[in-house]
Parts: C-alpha cells; sequence; structure tokens
C-alpha cells in the first residue's frame, strides 16, 4: 500500500475512460469545492451526480417512508420477494453534502445487480445537524429494519463510515454480533485512519478527492474542539475490540487518500477472527461507483460489489 513512495502529482497514468469521467465530474464540481459554502456545494454535488444516472432497472420497484423517523427510499427489484435480507445503504457526501437524490441510481442498479430489496437512509447533514446526528439517524433506521429480519449494512465514503459505526454498535446478548447483521460491505471508506497513513500522504492530490477536502469535510462535520478521533461512533478505527463485527467487504479505490483506512480497518478484523475482504481496485478514483456506466474498470468493480452482497446475503 504506497509505504514509503513519493506523493503523485501526476495523475496521467489512469484509463482514459476514468479520466474522462474525472474531467466531467470536476466540470460540475470543480477540485476544492469542499471549501464553498454549504448550498453551493449541495447544488453542485447533486447536479454533478445526476450527469452519470442511467435509467431505473425495469420493474424496479421505489417507495418513500419514514423509518425511525427518518426519511428513507425503499428499493425492490422485480421479482425479489419480502422477507429476506435487505441491504441498509448510507450515501456518501463528506457528511456534508448528498441525499436520496444523488444516489438514486447508484441504490436502484445496486438493487438490481445484488437482487436484493435495499432501503437508502436520508440522514442528516452537518453543519445544521453534527456528529453525532448522522449516525444517531443511521443507528435508529438499522434498528428499525432489525426488528422486521436481517440486514446488511453498506454504504460509500461517509456511508461506509456510518455503515462500521452502526455495525460496532448493534451487540447482541453478551455482547456478542447482532444475529441478523449478516454481514457490512464498506465502498472506498472513511474511517477515521490517521491522515499520516500511506494513501494520505501518496494521494494527498488525488482528482475527486484531496487530503485537504478530507480535513475540510472533517471540520464541519464536528462541533468546534472536537475531532471524533477517540470516539468509535464517528471513528470505526478508534474501536478497541473488533471481534463482534459481522463479515465484511471492502472495496477501495487504489487512488484515494481514504484507501488506507480500508487497509487498517481490515487488518484490525482480521486480527480479531472476524472474516474479511479486502479489494483494492486499480486505477480507480474516490466517487467511482458514478463511472458504474462510463468505465470499465468501475463496472467490474460494481459488478464485484454486488456479487459481495449476495454472498453474505447466503
Amino acid at each position: 500500500m504506497d509505504k514509503g513512495l513519493a506523493p503523485i502529482t501526476d495523475y496521467g497514468f489512469l484509463p482514459a475512460d476514468i479520466r474522462a469521467f474525472i474531467a466531467e465530474s470536476d466540470a460540475a464540481l470543480p477540485p476544492g469545492a469542499a471549501a464553498l459554502g454549504v448550498a453551493e456545494q449541495r447544488a453542485l454535488y447533486d447536479r454533478m451526480c445526476a450527469l452519470f444516472d442511467a435509467p431505473l432497472p425495469a420493474g424496479m420497484a421505489v417507495a418513500d417512508r419514514l423509518i425511525a423517523g427518518v426519511p428513507c427510499r425503499a428499493y425492490r427489484p422485480q421479482g425479489v420477494v419480502t422477507g429476506g435480507p435487505v441491504v441498509v445503504y448510507f450515501h456518501g457526501g463528506g457528511f456534508v453534502v448528498g441525499g436520496l437524490e444523488s444516489h438514486h441510481a447508484i441504490c436502484a442498479d445496486l438493487a438490481q445487480a445484488a437482487g436484493l430489496p435495499l432501503v437508502a437512509v436520508d440522514y442528516r447533514l452537518a453543519p445544521e445537524h453534527r456528529h453525532p446526528a448522522a449516525f444517531d439517524d443511521a443507528m435508529a433506521v438499522a434498528r428499525a429494519l432489525l426488528a422486521e429480519g436481517p440486514v446488511l449494512l453498506a454504504g460509500d465514503s461517509a456511508g461506509g463510515n456510518l455503515a462500521a459505526a452502526v455495525a460496532a454498535h448493534l451487540p447482541g446478548k453478551d455482547g456478542q454480533k447482532a444475529g441478523q447483521v449478516l454481514g457490512q460491505v464498506l465502498i472506498y471508506p472513511g474511517l477515521g485512519g490517521d491522515m499520516s497513513l500511506p494513501s494520505y500522504t501518496r494521494h494527498a492530490q488525488a482528482p475527486m478527492l484531496s487530503r485537504e477536502d478530507v480535513a475540510l469535510y472533517a471540520a464541519v462535520r464536528f462541533a468546534e474542539g472536537q475531532t471524533g478521533a477517540d470516539d468509535p461512533s464517528a471513528a470505526p478505527l478508534a474501536a478497541a475490540d473488533f471481534g463482534a463485527l459481522p463479515p465484511t467487504a471492502i472495496f477501495t479505490a487504489a487512488c484515494d487518500p481514504l484507501a488506507s483506512d480500508g487497509v487498517e480497518y481490515a487488518a484490525r478484523l482480521a486480527g480479531a477472527g472476524v472474516p474479511v475482504t479486502l479489494t483494492e481496485e486499480p486505477g480507480l478514483v474516490h466517487g467511482y461507483l458514478r463511472a458504474r456506466h462510463r468505465a470499465e474498470a468501475a463496472r467490474v468493480s460494481f459488478a464485484r460489489i454486488a456479487a459481495a452482497l449476495r454472498g453474505l446475503a447466503g
């Protein structure tokens, strides 16, 4: 994982289709947008996400509903019956941007590819609602859905953080993991890793997400004077014990400052005896789920992510 290698400043080596994806993304959401006002960031982010949407799969049933008081959107692929595992999905966006619309097509495609019902969670965002608001919403929805049946936890970026934090805070009887949490799938997650870790220095200037962006989003997420560094509900890597976590699949992008978080988390789980797989996707960048219809490596990774969900569902 890039340890000891010099920082990269030129990403011209990336595949042409990924470079085209980056260029189109940057035209809609300029690099450094994390420093803009929140309202402007959100508008630009949603517009950028919409550029990469595709029509929903045929027969996909979609319904908005409140779960534990939190707005959610439920997806059910055609032919999928009720009563089986449900994917609880937390969207990315640095805890500042994103929502049901930004990830609408992603969630529909993921439900279709995995052959599983999926519920997307519209958790509260900072700075209006600082930590632990997003975590509290995520926990409330997960608990409510667990009361109905087995779940899988999944999310990208900030959503991967929430999925891991929820998994760690849903203990079952006598501290054992909740029997109905079948697994978690974390997609280029930010897990509270130290920013001196290899990927943070190697890919400090990566396209789509820089180390400076990570720091700016973190500053907005917490109240003044707080960092969340020692709080497992904010930084899953800060947990003292990883042994009660469910089977886990982690997907990182090779050219992403957050990649080391996935490496560290996988090592902690493996050391605690938790079944875990770590897939580092070469030639990909943060946010590549949006490129699943534009770039071959992103398409292949998306299929792997769906397969991981199917496998954990049993």
